[in-house]
């Protein structure tokens, strides 16, 4: 089936502006974004549970450095590990892209447990509550993939398709006529800034043995989005049942079984992102959410059953608000003369 309005034509520059040699770039206005949205959630959540915000602030840095090492460590290594031997200098070069959420996976968990050793919190209830924050943080970053035109899924006519001419990765050869909603692409051409330049061409452009053309694809980045919005309003509910007597874990748990069981099966809408994923029946990020989803069951199963630690601990710095009536009740009371 072919959508009736025509597919959406998907390819906005993803630089905002250019200062000389400077970029401000939609991706990484959109990864900030999560920070700049979560941390009144975070916040909330603090004061509820009479912990002092201010630990939102100096988490929210650990959580910062933990998020971008972690991602461009765990792009490297799991993704290109060549890049070690041949150009270890691009690793630090992250406006080139290259973040992989399995990284953030391990960075955010180490982390946190340096802040909460070094601040006597409780390391799972300091990841219990983290994970709100992080999939506000999922869904914007996948609208960031989105802006970038990058990590799009296989072929197809759903009438949601969209079109992604700049993922010079996954153009086709033209055929004619072209497909429904296909678009003409020149060759991309590479640029001295490491930059791919492309082109889209008229569909009456003269095409050749070498054309090339862009085709409706799903937008796994959308589904990924809206999924994490989803598992933000699954884990708020759970967390405002219980607040400071939700069991150890049990938030942490729940985010990795169903944030990488969707991963899992979303994988298998996505084009594959690396030439040595071609001919695997799982691919690489499939095959990294299955630990966590492992880990986060074990989690589900362990959760609350330490009758020591049943709940974790934060210090309660917050002293807990009077009632309206216990207030009044102890103002002074003036003296008639």
């Amino acid at each position: 089936m072919t959508s009736l309005l025509g597919y959406l034509v998907w390819s906005p520059d993803p630089v905002i502006v250019q200062l000389g040699s400077v970029a401000l770039r939609w991706y990484g206005l959109l990864f900030m974004a999560g920070f700049v949205v979560g941390t009144p959630v975070f916040r909330h959540i603090f004061r509820s549970e009479r912990v002092s915000p201010h630990w939102v602030d100096v988490l929210t840095l650990y959580v910062l450095v933990g998020t971008v090492v972690g991602a461009r460590l765990g792009h490297v290594l799991f993704y290109e590990p060549e890049m070690l031997l041949h150009n270890p200098l691009e690793v630090l070069k992250v406006w080139h892209g290259g973040l992989a959420s399995h990284g953030a996976t391990v960075g955010i968990p180490l982390a946190c447990w340096l802040f909460a050793r070094n601040n006597r919190f409780d390391v799972l209830w300091v990841l219990d509550r983290i994970v709100l924050v992080v999939a506000i943080g999922g869904a914007f970053i996948r609208l960031g993939n989105f802006m970038n035109s990058e990590i799009g899924g296989y072929p197809t006519t759903v009438p949601w398709a969209v079109v992604f001419p700049r993922d010079t990765g996954h153009l086709l050869p033209a055929t004619r006529p072209l497909p429904a909603g296909a678009v003409l692409v020149a060759r991309p051409e590479l640029l001295p800034t490491g930059e791919v330049r492309h082109q889209i061409l008229p569909a009456a452009a003269p095409s050749g043995p070498d054309s090339l053309m862009a085709v409706p694809r799903h937008p796994t980045q959308l589904y990924e989005a809206l999924y994490c919005v989803l598992l933000v309003a699954v884990l708020f509910y759970c967390w405002s049942r219980t607040k400071e007597r939700t069991p150890r874990g049990v938030l942490l748990g729940l985010f990795l079984v169903l944030l990488f069981t969707q991963r899992f099966l979303g994988e298998f809408l996505k084009e594959v992102q690396v030439a040595f994923e071609r001919d695997n029946v799982l691919n690489q990020g499939q095959l990294l959410s299955l630990p966590p989803i492992l880990w986060g069951l074990w989690l589900l199963w362990r959760a609350g059953k330490n009758p020591q630690n049943p709940y974790g601990y934060a210090p309660r710095d917050v002293d807990e608000l009077l009632p309206t009536g216990r207030i009044i009740g102890s103002l002074p009371v003036a003296n008639h003369v």
